[in-house]
């Protein structure tokens, strides 16, 4: 029975993946808007009610690969070993990635990499879908800086005070600002390795922000802002 239950676990895998990896090719090569659902079931040779089984939208078939790590910030706190604060554990798993070119990090050259982020940040509909993702991932975090497990059914912030919220929410726009500051320098013509160095001071410095908090930044003056956010080099 199990090994049954495996075998048709990996055909289900199989389609997944030659769903996704019709619609991406196609989306590359017409663009989001001009490629229709018809189109992608036929090139994956499944009927269209299959495919709305696997993505329930279009613009998940662009965009599963950020629903994979839709818990990953709450599952990094989770999983931390311990006397590990929450930010030092995500610290150092975005430095990881950082270190390894992750994607989601945005500091990767690889040019099929850079194609799919001109194709994401160029449509509107994706990006708007994007943040949907990420609201998600600010309610998983939320819920294990709460209670230090993940809770499930937990839904627009029900239940989880609004102190975790706000950290989860600040947590979370830090990771998305660093990765969209790493594409857009690369999008530019910079490589991966030239802004490597610069990324991690980045990451380091808004890390630190976050533990520190925002008061440096203080009321404006007559002189002008007390406070300026202090820039990486590179």
């Amino acid at each position: 029975m199990s090994g049954g239950t495996g075998l048709r676990e990996r055909k289900k895998q199989q389609t997944y993946r030659a769903i996704s990896d019709a619609a991406i090719a196609l989306f590359l090569e017409k663009g989001f808007e001009a490629v229709s659902v018809a189109e992608i079931a036929a090139a994956a040779d499944v009927s269209k009610p299959t495919l709305f089984r696997y993505f329930p939208a279009k613009e998940d078939l662009a965009l599963h690969r950020f629903a994979d790590h839709e818990d990953e910030a709450a599952r990094v706190v989770a999983g931390r070993e311990p006397g590990v604060s929450a930010l030092d554990a995500l610290l150092g798993h975005f430095l990881d990635g950082l270190d390894r070119g992750d994607p989601v990090t945005g500091l990767s050259d690889v040019p099929q990499v850079l194609a799919f982020h001109r194709l994401l940040y160029g449509t509107p509909s994706l990006v708007a879908r994007l943040y949907a993702y990420q609201a998600r991932s600010e309610e998983a975090l939320a819920a294990v800086l709460d209670g230090g497990e993940p809770r499930a059914g937990v839904a627009d912030g029900a239940g989880v005070p609004v102190t975790a919220r706000l950290a989860a929410g600040q947590i979370i726009a830090v990771i998305r600002i660093l990765a969209e500051e790493n594409w857009r320098r690369i999008a530019a013509g910079e490589s991966a390795e030239e802004v490597r160095p610069s990324a991690v001071d980045a990451a380091r410095l808004a890390f630190a922000q976050l533990r520190h908090g925002l008061g440096h930044l203080g009321p404006s003056g007559p002189s002008g802002p007390s406070g300026q956010v202090n820039r990486p080099t590179g």
